[in-house]
C-alpha cells in the first residue's frame, strides 16, 4: 500500500494534500506543484500542457521526438504548473547541454522523495550535478499554502545560482483578452524588443503598447518581459484573476529573496513539437534572476537596473526562503492582497 497522500495525476506519480478549501498536487518527478485546486469551483489555475505527460526518467531523445529535439525536450516531457528553476534560469550552455544539462536546471527533472500527510507535504532531492540539496515543505492554512524552501550548497566553494519559481497558468483560467494580473512592478525590460519601460505598459513588437495587466487578445503572440518589484516594499506579490470563474490566484514573497518577476507568454506562436501552435499560457516567474539565460550570460550580466542578476549559495551553508500561495473568490480584481484580507506579511 502506498504512502498516505500518494496518487496518480494525469498519468504521473504524485502526492496530494488537501482540506475543505484546496487540494494541492505535487509530482514525484520534477517536483512540480501541478495543482492548486479551488474546491468550491473546481478550478485549477495552473497549466497542464495539452500534450501527454511522461516521467522525465523515461524520456529518451531518440524514442520521443514528439517533445522536440533540444535541451528543453526532457523538461517539456514532464512539465506542469509551478516549476522550480534551480540552479539555472534559462538554457544551459552548449557544453552543459552536451553533458546532459536541461533548460532551467536539474531540479525540473529530478526525482524527489516526498512525504504527504493531512495538510502537510515535504519533498527533497539531491542535485548531484549542481552539488546542491533542495528541500521544500508545504503546509495548508485554509486556502493558503505556506511554502518553505531550503537550498544547501554541498561544495566547499561559494557559488552563484539562479533560483526562480516558474508559475505557469493555463486554460480555462487563462482566457485571451480576459484574465487579469496585478503586481508591484517598476522598471521593466522587454527581451523581445530590447527596450526598457515602466510597468505595466510594454512596447509591442509592431509598435504601440500592451497593457500587461490583461492577457493579450491577439490570436497569436509570445514574448518575455522582466519587472523589478517595487524596492520600497518588503513583500512582493502577483495576483491573477479569472472574471468568468471569479477565482483569484495569488503568490506573496519576500522581495529581497526574489526581486524579479518575469512574465512569459505563449499564445499559439511556437509551431515546433511539442507546442505545435496549440498552447495558451502565461508564466509568472518570480526569482533571483531577471532574464532566462545561460549561467555564463547571467554572471556576465551581473545586474539589471543596479539589482543583482543572481544570488550566492555559500559553501556548506543552507539558505531558506518562505513564500505563500492562495486561491480565493472575489467579484472583481483587487489591486493588492490586503484588499481581500490576505496579509502581505503572513509570518
Amino acid at each position: 500500500m502506498g504512502s498516505m497522500g500518494e496518487t496518480t495525476y494525469r498519468n504521473r506519480g504524485a502526492y496530494q494534500i488537501e482540506n475543505d478549501d484546496v487540494r494541492v498536487t505535487v509530482l514525484r518527478e520534477g517536483g512540480h506543484i501541478a495543482e492548486i485546486l479551488h474546491k468550491g469551483t473546481g478550478v485549477n489555475p495552473l497549466w497542464s500542457p495539452p500534450w501527454p505527460s511522461i516521467e522525465p526518467s523515461t524520456y529518451d531523445r531518440a524514442k520521443h521526438p514528439e517533445y522536440g529535439d533540444d535541451a528543453e525536450s526532457k523538461l517539456l516531457s514532464g512539465i506542469m504548473g509551478h516549476n522550480l528553476c534551480l540552479d539555472l534560469f534559462g538554457a544551459p550552455s552548449q557544453e552543459e547541454a552536451a553533458a546532459g544539462m536541461t533548460v532551467h536546471g536539474e531540479a525540473s527533472v529530478a526525482s524527489y522523495k516526498i512525504q504527504a500527510s493531512g495538510q502537510e507535504l515535504a519533498q527533497n532531492c539531491e542535485l548531484e550535478q549542481a552539488g546542491l540539496h533542495f528541500d521544500r515543505k508545504i503546509k495548508l492554512h485554509g486556502a493558503m499554502l505556506e511554502i518553505v524552501e531550503t537550498v544547501t550548497n554541498n561544495s566547499a566553494l561559494d557559488r552563484p545560482i539562479a533560483w526562480t519559481q516558474h508559475v505557469t497558468l493555463g486554460p480555462p483560467f487563462i482566457e485571451r483578452g480576459v484574465t487579469e494580473l496585478r503586481a508591484p512592478g517598476t522598471k521593466s525590460y522587454s527581451l523581445d524588443t530590447g527596450t526598457e519601460f515602466f510597468w505595466p505598459m510594454a512596447p509591442s513588437k509592431g509598435g504601440g503598447q500592451q497593457d500587461l495587466r490583461v492577457y493579450t487578445s491577439a490570436p497569436v503572440s509570445g514574448g518575455f518581459t522582466t519587472h523589478l518589484m517595487d524596492p520600497h516594499r518588503d513583500r512582493a506579490f502577483f495576483l491573477a484573476f479569472s472574471p468568468k470563474s471569479k477565482v483569484l490566484l495569488g503568490y506573496v514573497w519576500k522581495r529581497s529573496d526574489f526581486p524579479w518577476l518575469g512574465i512569459w507568454e505563449e499564445n499559439h506562436s511556437r509551431k515546433q513539437p511539442p507546442w505545435n501552435g496549440e498552447t495558451v499560457t502565461r508564466g509568472l516567474e518570480f526569482g533571483a534572476s531577471p532574464i532566462p539565460e545561460s549561467r555564463r550570460k547571467m554572471i556576465d550580466r551581473n545586474n539589471l537596473f543596479g539589482v543583482p542578476a543572481y544570488r550566492w549559495a555559500p559553501a556548506k551553508t543552507p539558505i531558506e526562503v518562505r513564500y505563500y500561495a492562495f486561491v480565493a473568490i472575489t467579484e472583481s480584481m483587487p489591486e493588492n492582497p490586503e484588499q481581500i484580507g490576505i496579509p502581505v506579511s503572513p509570518r
